[in-house]
Formats: C-alpha cells, sequence, structure tokens
C-alpha cells in the first residue's frame, strides 16, 4: 500500500521546448493550488503501455498564478513517462497531485552549494531562485554534455551571475567534487540532482571531508542505473509469484500488476519502504537505482527497492511480513 496523496483534475495550459529533449509544461488544475517551496513535485497519473502508472516531476514555477510548472526531458530509454508526457498537446486532461515537497530548502544557513546535473535543474531551479531573492550566500554548479541540453541557462545566469559556473562534458569539463564541497562554509548546506553516478560521487567527496551527512541533501528522479533496462524474472515464492518485467515498468509495478499487495511511498527510491530482500540472483546482477541503500548495503546484495531497481537474469525475492 501506498501513503495517500491529494488527486485532483487538471489540464495542459500550454508547452514550450525549453532546451534540446527537455519541455515545460504549464498544467492548470481544476481546483485551487496549495502554497508550496522550492524543491516541490506533483505526481501524474500517466499510462505505461496501457497499464496505468505514476511519475514525479519537479515543480520549475512558482506558486501565486493558479499554474503548476514541469519540464520534462524525453529519454530514449524512458520507461515511459516521458514519453506519454511528449504525446500531450494543450487541451490534454491529467490527474495529479497537490504539490509534495520531500526536498525542502533550509532557512538561515550561511551557505549554499546547488549541484544539478541533466534534467536535475528543475528542483534546482526554484531554489536558486528562491535563495537569490533573499541575497543568501549560494553557488549553483549545472552539468550537462552540451551546450543545448541545457534547460533555463540565460534566466540563471540573469539570477546569479558568476555564482553560476557551468560544466560541458562535450569540452571535456568536470566537477571537482572534493575542491567544490570544501568551499562550503560550515554549517551550509549542498542540494544535488542528477544522475546517480554523479550524486554518489557527490556524496562520497563530502563524507570524505569529514562533513555532516544531514547537511547534503539530494533529490533522485528514478533514473539512470549502472546499464540499459532490459527485461529481468522476478520470483517471490512466499506469494506464488513469478513475474517478466518490462523494461518500461519497474518491478514494483510488475508485482502490483500480478496481485502483490506491497509497501512502497516514493516511488522514487528515496524512502526505503519499499525494499524487499534478495534470496538469489541467478545468471545476472542486481542494478541498484535508489539512495536509499548505503555503498556497503548495495555491495552486499541483501535487498533492493523494488519501486527504482532493477536486476538482469533472474531474482528471487522476500517480502517477509511486507504482504498485506
Amino acid at each position: 500500500m501506498g501513503f495517500k496523496a491529494e488527486w485532483g483534475l487538471a489540464r495542459v495550459l500550454a508547452t514550450r521546448d525549453v532546451a534540446d529533449g527537455v519541455r515545460q509544461f504549464d498544467i492548470q488544475p481544476e481546483g485551487p493550488v496549495p502554497a508550496y517551496g522550492p524543491g516541490s513535485h506533483i505526481q501524474v497519473q500517466v499510462l505505461i503501455g496501457g497499464q496505468p502508472d505514476v511519475r514525479h516531476y519537479s515543480l520549475v514555477g512558482e506558486p501565486g498564478d493558479g499554474i503548476l510548472r514541469i519540464a520534462v526531458k524525453r529519454l530514449p530509454d524512458s520507461r515511459g513517462g516521458s514519453a506519454y508526457m511528449w504525446g500531450l498537446t494543450p487541451g490534454a486532461r491529467l490527474t495529479i497531485s497537490a504539490p509534495l515537497n520531500h526536498f525542502q530548502l533550509s532557512a538561515g544557513r550561511p551557505d549554499h552549494l546547488l549541484i544539478a546535473g541533466g534534467i536535475g535543474i528543475t528542483p534546482i531551479l526554484a531554489m536558486a531562485r528562491a535563495l537569490a531573492r533573499r541575497d543568501a550566500a549560494v553557488r549553483l554548479l549545472y552539468a550537462a554534455r552540451r551546450a543545448v541540453d541545457l534547460a533555463f541557462a540565460e534566466e540563471l545566469r540573469t539570477l546569479l551571475g558568476d555564482r553560476l559556473q557551468i560544466f560541458l562534458d562535450a569540452e571535456g569539463q568536470v566537477i571537482d567534487f572534493k575542491l567544490e564541497l570544501a568551499r562550503v562554509a560550515p554549517g551550509g548546506e549542498v542540494y544535488i540532482c542528477g544522475p546517480a553516478p554523479m550524486m554518489a560521487a557527490a556524496r562520497q567527496a563530502w563524507a570524505a571531508l569529514g562533513r555532516p551527512p544531514s547537511d547534503f541533501r539530494l533529490e533522485t528522479f528514478g533514473a539512470g542505473g549502472a546499464s540499459p533496462a532490459q527485461p529481468f524474472i522476478a520470483r517471490v515464492p512466499r506469494l506464488n509469484l513469478t513475474v517478466t518485467v518490462r523494461p518500461d515498468q519497474t518491478l514494483l509495478s510488475a508485482l502490483q500488476e500480478a496481485g502483490a499487495d506491497l509497501m512502497y511511498d516514493c516511488r522514487r527510491g528515496e524512502c526505503g519502504l519499499c525494499a524487499l530482500d534478495v534470496v538469489d540472483v541467478a545468471g545476472g546482477t542486481l542494478d541498484h537505482r535508489d539512495v536509499f541503500l548505503s555503498d556497503r548495503q548495495k555491495a552486499e546484495g541483501r535487498q533492493m527497492c523494488v519501486c527504482v531497481s532493477r536486476a538482469t537474469g533472474t531474482v528471487t525475492l522476500d517480502t517477509g511480513d511486507r504482504a498485506g
């Protein structure tokens, strides 16, 4: 079972492309929009292979005009969410949640380092606006493959000036996490969103500096595994279930379609509520895509977060007492 969100109907008011392969959607809910802060996101009900599913998208706009704005990158190896969203045109109807926030921006900190990789700029953008408005100490490191992949770059240059640093893979530019994180003033915080390897490298550098783990805040969007998604088999003997997980669906969704009643919440690999015990992996490996399990736990391979993580071959799982 999942924790309940407040759902309502909405329609796509307008769309515009904000970078190569990145499209902004202006969404108008039928009812009033509650106040929300930087780092907030909404859930959107989508159809993947004819089956209902849910995707999470960070809000890139600001409250006040009754419009919710998200930006979606069209991913070639998408599980289907971005393809569905890119098929929407103005006037399309949607079911969405009210804004939620698991990535809240703290107040009163002496320093803030924002780090974004690719489409990870979406939750970071609102933070940059809020901190610039407060005249707070803030820097933003923004990495992308090419200049055309940078969404909202001109607005950020206007907002931050030389406090914005851009790193382009195509030009051989790489963030030196050890150097940049060491520059964060004592008591300052880091906020990062981007590909899983990038976030892991930054978190390891932060830990190596001996800085408090609570001052390193990250947001994940369920992408970026060790390898492209491919079909695999999952067995749950306790539930007498064997399922084939398609590349365009999560293990959690496949188990739910087969009738399993499992606990979950974030669907983004952050909360750990959906983690199941791994009994065996035959003919393949685990592909951990969560940020809940530690590096040691991932290396041990005794658990996996079924909302985002995948496998190759056949994985055998045990729900313990997690089944409803």
